[in-house]
């Protein structure tokens, strides 16, 4: 059974939509186990105290077969026009299959993000990158401060957790087992 390794975000960070961005990345997450637990994957997550030193350890002590974090990027105040997109970052030196990660990431949300010119790999070296022992990849799923970002996350939820819960099995060279009704329909 392959593992994986979720982290949403911890940050409290605000959306001028209303809501914040832990709140929106855990229901992300949440919308995505039921698709990678009907596809065979062993689920590990971070909790919602935990520090990046806390994770990366757990990360190295269960050694999953991907580790991926869920963001959203800054768009700081006063910024005409507020910064739009997705990122898709992985460790830019020796990405130990993160890179192959990121092009399943990367090619599915452009299939449903508004413009897929805004859809960017970017490889980064930072310590969530570059210390976890496994492939590694953070996605930041919008701007925080564009209100067309927050709200396409906001209303996407379903969408956005079946695209990379398809992108995971994708990289794990798996077939995709859809479930027919969307975690807003089961609840």
């Amino acid at each position: 059974m392959p593992a994986i390794f979720l982290n949403p975000s911890t940050q409290e960070n605000e959306y001028v939509t209303g809501g914040n961005e832990e709140y929106y990345m855990n229901l992300i997450v949440d919308a995505m186990i039921p698709y990678l637990r009907l596809n065979g994957f062993d689920i590990a997550r971070s909790n919602p105290g935990d520090s990046l030193d806390d994770i990366i350890a757990r990360v190295d002590e269960q050694r999953p077969g991907l580790y991926l974090a869920l963001r959203s990027g800054d768009s700081p105040e006063g910024t005409e026009p507020p910064l739009q997109g997705i990122n898709v970052y992985h460790y830019a030196y020796t990405p130990v299959g993160g890179e192959r990660a990121v092009y399943y990431i990367t090619e599915n949300l452009r299939g449903i993000y508004p413009d897929p010119n805004f859809v960017r790999i970017i490889p980064a070296d930072t310590r969530e990158l570059r210390d976890t022992n496994a492939p590694a990849v953070v996605v930041e799923l919008g701007y925080r401060g564009n209100p067309e970002d927050e709200m396409w996350m906001k209303e996407n939820i379903d969408t956005i957790a079946r695209n990379l819960a398809l992108s995971i099995t994708q990289f794990f060279n798996l077939p995709f087992a859809d479930i027919t009704e969307p975690l807003s329909q089961r609840l």
